[in-house]
């Protein structure tokens, strides 16, 4: 029993101190490229660094702050639907704060922490980007301009931002809220788990079979002199439906990759809505077009 409790003690200790060094730590071996932009070979990066230099209509630094935020699957299970997000979602500090943010990746992928929105002439691109393949901690500091403002900060690798890695960085009162901020503002397609997609995925496999159904030509009670003529079981709308339908297979696909059945449903809309939108307008002018034609040929009493 002795044996038994010491060996899972050990085993313990072990598991704890592998947990322990899991994190790496990028910060003592980034590499200075200039203009704020820090990087290392492990997959580490840094850009719009600014530790010193005061934006415009900063007289000084106002206070100093320093938080940490992680990045990673669990803290998005909160949040029905989504895969990833940042432990925080919501940020706010005095303009003028010199921020320092300390990036924690708590998957095994590649995660951002960047703030988007910033003077140009002091952040290039007007952005500060925290990046790292996790699990890892990376560092970076900026002085946050003056005025009441509202930055995005998301995580910039594909699909991530729309699947629940976003958040708002308000700057004295901010100048609104962003949407779609997960727990924090709606989403601007609310999620749908009421099958939305199967219902349509339904209704268009049934209006196709119902297209490709054989036309049933009923007999004639009196012959007539006629060649005779074959019901062909592939009408020619059909075909022609299907090879629109081959030809926007790849559109569709591709435009659809990584959408949720309410985002396609609402994108179908969205595409008739403005179909009918063009319809209407062409059908306007040239109705406005005749009636000018009409005056014109009218004579003047």
């Amino acid at each position: 029993m002795v044996k038994l409790l010491s060996a899972g003690a050990l085993v313990l200790l072990f598991s704890a101190s592998v947990s322990a060094l899991e994190y790496q730590e990028h910060n003592g071996m980034l590499m200075d490229h200039g203009d704020g932009h820090l990087m290392d070979m492990a997959g580490g990066m840094v850009m719009g660094q600014n530790t010193s230099t005061l934006p415009g209509g900063c007289d000084s630094i106002s206070e100093t702050k320093e938080i940490t935020v992680h990045a990673g699957h669990k803290h998005a299970e909160k949040f029905p639907g989504r895969m990833y997000a940042f432990d925080t979602q919501e940020f706010n500090f005095k303009p003028c704060t010199k921020l320092t943010v300390n990036f924690v990746n708590d998957d095994n992928i590649r995660h951002q922490w960047m703030m988007h929105g910033l003077p140009k002439y002091l952040y290039p691109k007007g952005m500060f980007h925290l990046e790292i393949s996790g699990p890892a901690k990376i560092s970076g500091t900026l002085i946050l301009p003056p005025g009441d403002k509202t930055y995005l900060v998301h995580c910039d690798i594909a699909q991530h931002m729309e699947k629940g890695m976003k958040a708002q960085l308000k700057v004295g009162k901010g100048d609104g809220d962003l949407p779609s901020i997960p727990g924090v503002t709606a989403y601007v397609v609310p999620d749908d788990y009421q099958g939305s997609l199967q219902t349509v995925m339904a209704a268009t496999a049934a209006l196709a079979a119902e297209a490709a159904a054989p036309v049933v030509v009923p007999a004639k009670k009196t012959p007539v002199a006629e060649p005779p003529q074959e019901d062909s079981i592939i009408s020619g709308v059909t075909v022609i439906g299907l090879a629109i339908g081959l030809l926007l297979a790849p559109f569709l696909a591709k435009r659809f990759k990584g959408m949720s059945p309410a985002e396609i449903v609402a994108t179908v809309f969205e595409w008739i809505r403005t179909g009918i939108e063009w319809v209407t307008k062409l059908l306007s002018g040239l109705i406005k077009r005749v009636m000018s034609d009409k005056n014109k040929t009218l004579p003047e009493n």
